[in-house]
């Protein structure tokens, strides 16, 4: 008697996304002091059939949501937590802007894990692999 393979939940979610006929995912990672590059790669790439998640909070500008030290701190952990969850989602990753801070190498290291694709729209920031060899990083942004 044979059984079925199990799917992992991945497997599961890629399926879903075949069978429902879901555009392919992109996140998009980086400081936030590339919003507004951010805003228009998001347009390009929605334009172009693609869905796309990104930062939505940037904490480096005042607001109300985010004044209180306390709250601020916790949002950040949120807002962390909820980043890595759109990077499980996506198919792909692309990384914006010339600059990367710990955050967004964590980010990188993350999606590698997870086997995704990610792309630079400034290739030569990519940290490469843990093991200090870059992969493949080329411009996918056009």
């Amino acid at each position: 008697m044979s059984y079925p393979q199990l799917l992992t939940p991945e497997e599961q979610l890629a399926s879903a996304k075949q069978k429902l006929n879901i555009p392919q995912i992109i996140a998009i990672c980086g400081s936030t002091r590339f919003m507004q590059q951010m805003t228009d790669i998001d347009r390009d790439l929605t334009w172009d059939g693609f869905i796309v998640v990104k930062p939505g909070c940037n904490m480096k500008e005042p607001n109300i949501l985010w004044a209180d030290p306390v709250k601020a701190e916790a949002g950040k952990v949120r807002l962390d937590d909820l980043h890595r969850a759109k990077i499980r989602l996506a198919d792909a990753v692309i990384v914006v802007g010339d600059y990367i801070g710990d955050s967004t190498i964590a980010e990188i290291a993350y999606a590698r894990s997870l086997s995704k694709p990610v792309r630079f729209t400034h290739p030569e920031i990519d940290p490469g692999e843990p093991d200090n060899d870059p992969a493949a990083s080329e411009d996918t942004t056009r």
